[in-house]
């Protein structure tokens, strides 16, 4: 399965969601979600922010690629992920969809979160960029 997000700088903060629901519930992450059938990544990840986040985004370059594996023998789940980078053009901040919360985060204060498991590597390659 196909899952993208998308990481939104403003001012030294990165937009993170709280997730809502399995898996990873009660982490933080940059929105993002399934792609569905037929739909292109980005446009995807354009829907996602604004389901969870309800911010209208334009969406950049990728970020971040990789992989999102559940637990068992054989594994329970499998997403490919892209995170592209975003810019935010309109919308009003607030927590939507499976987002139990939303807020910009010091990019700094980042690592001191709960995180899902794959934004560590995202956050360096974010670093690694700016």
């Amino acid at each position: 399965m196909c899952g993208v997000g998308v990481a939104l700088i403003n001012e030294g903060r990165l937009l993170l969601v709280q997730r809502m629901n399995p898996p990873n519930k009660g982490m933080w992450a940059v929105p993002g979600g399934k792609v569905a059938l037929g739909e292109t990544m980005r446009n995807a990840a354009r829907r996602e922010v604004h389901e969870e986040t309800g911010l209208e985004v334009e969406i950049g370059d990728v970020v971040w690629a990789g992989d999102a594996i559940g637990p068992g023998d054989p594994a329970e789940w499998h997403f490919c992920l892209v995170d592209f980078s975003g810019a935010v053009v309109g919308g009003h901040l607030r927590a939507g969809d499976d987002a139990a919360a939303v807020r910009w985060v010091p990019l700094a204060e980042v690592e001191s979160l709960p995180l899902t498991p794959t934004m560590p590597s995202l956050l360096e390659a974010i670093v690694k960029k700016s």
